[in-house]
């Protein structure tokens, strides 16, 4: 997938972004960043979901500061949510064996 990564990096040069040094790291992100958002995607697909996932996480192990210690809870509300919904079907389930 690098290489598909790098085709489109250097076609978006070669056509968007003509004047731009393509081995400038500010001009790599900002390529990056149009390319994400001229995507066109429906957002209610479970490989769309996937990806927002995917997104979230590379983000945020980009982050610092502030938006990491966020990224963090949300996470943790996340898996807080997981566990106490497992816990009560579980719960539910015992409750329902033990008649």
């Amino acid at each position: 997938m690098p290489d598909d990564d790098q085709t489109r990096r250097r076609r978006q040069f070669d056509d968007e972004l003509i004047g731009l040094d393509p081995d400038d790291p500010e001009a790599q992100e900002f390529a990056d960043h149009l390319h994400k958002m001229q995507k066109a995607e429906p957002a209610f697909t479970v490989e769309s979901s996937l990806r927002g996932v995917a997104e979230f996480a590379e983000g945020s192990t980009r982050a610092t500061g502030l938006r990491w210690w966020t990224a963090v809870a949300i996470v943790v509300l996340i898996l807080l949510g997981v566990i106490v919904a497992a816990w009560d079907q579980l719960s539910a389930v015992v409750e329902h064996v033990s008649r």
